[in-house]
């Protein structure tokens, strides 16, 4: 690990400051994606700025009946805490998907959309990767990309997002609130994280001068009828080869409004405007579902090793609307696939 200066923010405006006249610096938090990529040496910081202390730890209802989770709040305290439990279920059940306790405990709400996206090249920085030395060429395209995206690919970068929570967020449609030397502003869940495009490392569309600061619910949170599943290569602690996020709205055996976005598949969570309109008043059966799944994987194009996920995606999303619609949502204490 290379040497690196400390430092403390006392305030969200003094972060700003530290984090706006040294652009070698980066924030820390929990550090469960940080600390990693250093020992890797895939992320060489030379001045970490601890954000810790910051009032950004609470969790409150909005006036327009939403509720914006400060960006410190640990993943383990979002996913039990009894308004989110009750309200936003879908997000609840991503966290619990994800990781472990003990990560849990530590990660943070913002960390957790700030992870880097995973690829076996990315953290190997003895071979070529665009995302870590951009222009090098991107050696998952034809070597081992098992883990890889299917969707919204490039030919520079086909590396996958690796959060549960953060499908979810796309799926309620959150806003993600952040502040720099300009002032605050609010950005659309759909627009924080990017595809990989001919700038693979990139990831996000936070300025390097912003931190966040929190994260804002709608008031619609889908409890009733609402499901996330994750397919993974083991129960224990794995990221995803394929997850789905599905709420819906049900009025007469009908859907009245859908939410559908997958994990494990592209560079950001993966949402399909046609595909939950296709939904919109159809029974809430098999066959609107089939029609969703179809037009969400309509581009979707696999590599040498992961073909599979095509066929996997198209099978996981028909499991999922159905749990939701039915009720019954992916149970994740027993990580047992209904």
């Amino acid at each position: 690990m290379i040497n690196f200066e400390y430092a403390r923010a006392r305030d969200v405006a003094d972060a700003v400051r530290q984090i706006s006249a040294d652009p070698a610096a980066t924030f820390i938090a929990g550090g469960t994606n940080l600390i990693d990529l250093m020992k890797y040496d895939v992320a060489r910081p030379m001045r970490l700025i601890d954000i810790t202390h910051l009032a950004l730890k609470t969790v409150e209802e909005t006036a327009n009946g939403g509720l914006r989770i400060g960006a410190l709040v640990p993943n383990s305290d979002l996913a039990y805490h009894p308004v989110v439990e009750k309200r936003y279920p879908l997000l609840s059940s991503a966290i619990l998907a994800g990781a472990s306790q003990q990560l849990r405990n530590m990660a943070s709400t913002g960390g957790n959309l700030m992870q880097r996206t995973r690829c076996f090249y990315f953290y190997d920085v003895a071979t070529p990767c665009n995302k870590r030395e951009p222009g090098s060429g991107c050696s998952a395209i034809n070597g081992i990309n098992r883990i890889n995206a299917i969707l919204g690919t490039s030919e520079a970068c086909i590396a996958t997002h690796p959060s549960d929570m953060c499908v979810a967020l796309a799926a309620l449609e959150a806003k993600v609130h952040v502040a720099g030397p300009a002032g605050e502003r609010a950005i659309a869940f759909a627009e924080f994280h990017r595809l990989p495009g001919d700038r693979p490392e990139v990831d996000t569309n936070l300025k390097a001068d912003e931190i966040i600061t929190a994260i804002e619910l709608p008031a619609r949170g889908f409890a009733a009828n609402y499901s996330y599943l994750k397919i993974r290569d083991r129960l224990s602690y794995a990221f995803a080869l394929v997850s789905v996020a599905a709420a819906l709205e049900l009025e007469g055996g009908r859907i009245k409004e859908a939410r559908l976005a997958l994990g494990g598949v592209a560079h950001k969570p993966w949402r399909n405007a046609e595909a939950e309109a296709a939904l919109r008043g159809q029974p809430a059966k098999s066959d609107a579902f089939a029609r969703a799944a179809e037009i969400l994987l309509r581009d979707a194009k696999g590599f040498a090793h992961n073909a599979f996920k095509i066929d996997l995606a198209r099978r996981a999303i028909l499991r999922t609307l159905a749990q939701a619609a039915n009720a019954t949502p992916q149970i994740q204490s027993s990580k047992k696939i209904r």
